[in-house]
């Protein structure tokens, strides 16, 4: 099929390459033209443009399972990646590029660059992943049917942070005071950190912020919980997550056990979480999307999704550099110890 170039000065310094689906994008603000694509019978080519926030672990596997379900339903695929190098001022940009470009959907990953995505595109399907909250996010109004040109997937199960915290209390029962690394102007990191204070509550257990204005004070904020409490915990928080290595650091070097939100910080070296693959989360939003490109679903009729398939994840290695003796209870509570038991 004959490859069609959008032109414009806008435009004109993005690199165009060619790769398969789950492969990663370019990585400026402006965004990068990939295709990808699949040597099915489809003989349509849809575009379809990302906005995502910044460059982490958890994010770019979202990114890779939404492209992994659209290759392999066999769409093909003519993708614009623009990655907003976690730099608020470039969500506008990326947003009215998008709405005013020929895509046939758009995919946000994340919520402060969805929250502006979704107010600058209205004529184009909209399906959003890695959003904790998008109700008072405002992307949607509801998570049934929301209406509109908008649903996804929510990367957030309330059940996963209390029962996190409800392993804390049980299983560390030394632990009375948790500190918490969070930048409040993200609502994700909010509405977790709330869920947690009520989690805690009944176990009397104090939840002390360190809070954070960008990825520069993480390690400052990080070092200010050193002495003040007992367990470190963050959220779905992605500049935290984006710079959770110091974190970790602070950790280990002061036997502090440190606990996440996501799979992907307990693999870099946090102890534990209740969590999923982000993968197969973001592969989720793109089975939505290809029941709207595919099979003309609407996306106002179709319900926003919530994880299912929880598991309790532990990493081992990061248990002994936090101090953490890990008895067979704790491991008990691992459906799939094969895969959610990380020894190194």
């Amino acid at each position: 099929m004959k490859k069609r170039f959008w032109l414009g000065l806008a435009l004109a310094s993005l690199m165009v390459i060619t790769t398969a689906c789950g492969g990663n994008g370019g990585k400026t603000a402006s965004g990068n033209k990939e295709e990808t694509g699949s040597s099915g019978a489809e003989t349509k080519k849809y575009k379809v443009a990302i906005s995502q926030v910044v460059e982490h672990p958890s994010l770019d596997a979202t990114r890779q399972g939404f492209l992994a379900a659209l290759k392999d339903a066999g769409l093909e695929i003519e993708l614009d990646y623009n990655n907003a190098q976690g730099d608020a001022n470039n969500f506008k940009t990326i947003a009215d590029k998008i709405a005013s470009s020929d895509a046939d959907l758009a995919l946000g990953i994340a919520t402060p660059n969805t929250q502006v995505l979704v107010e600058s595109v209205k004529d184009i399907p909209v399906v959003f992943a890695a959003i904790t909250d998008p109700v008072k996010a405002g992307i949607v109004p509801t998570l049934k049917a929301p209406g509109g040109n908008v649903t996804g997937a929510a990367d957030t199960n309330p059940a996963s942070v209390i029962q996190t915290m409800d392993f804390i209390a049980k299983e560390l029962p030394n632990v009375k005071k948790i500190g918490l690394v969070i930048d409040e102007s993200e609502d994700n990191a909010v509405v977790m950190s709330e869920i947690a204070l009520e989690a805690l509550k009944p176990h009397g257990i104090e939840l002390i912020k360190a809070p954070i204005a960008n990825v520069s004070d993480i390690q400052q904020a990080a070092q200010s919980l050193v002495g003040r409490v007992d367990a470190i915990y963050i959220t779905l928080d992605n500049n935290v997550v984006s710079g959770v290595e110091a974190i970790i650091d602070v950790a280990n070097e002061n036997d502090i056990p440190f606990f996440s939100a996501d799979r992907d910080t307990v693999e870099k070296g946090a102890f534990a979480t209740v969590g999923f693959k982000y993968y197969d989360h973001g592969y989720e939003a793109g089975q939505m999307a290809v029941e709207i490109l595919k099979n003309g679903k609407k996306p106002g009729e179709m319900d926003v999704t919530v994880p299912q398939k929880l598991d309790y994840i532990l990493n081992l290695k990061a248990a002994d550099e936090q101090g953490i003796t890990v008895t067979e209870a704790m491991k008990a509570y691992v459906k799939d110890a094969a895969n959610n038991i990380i020894i190194d």
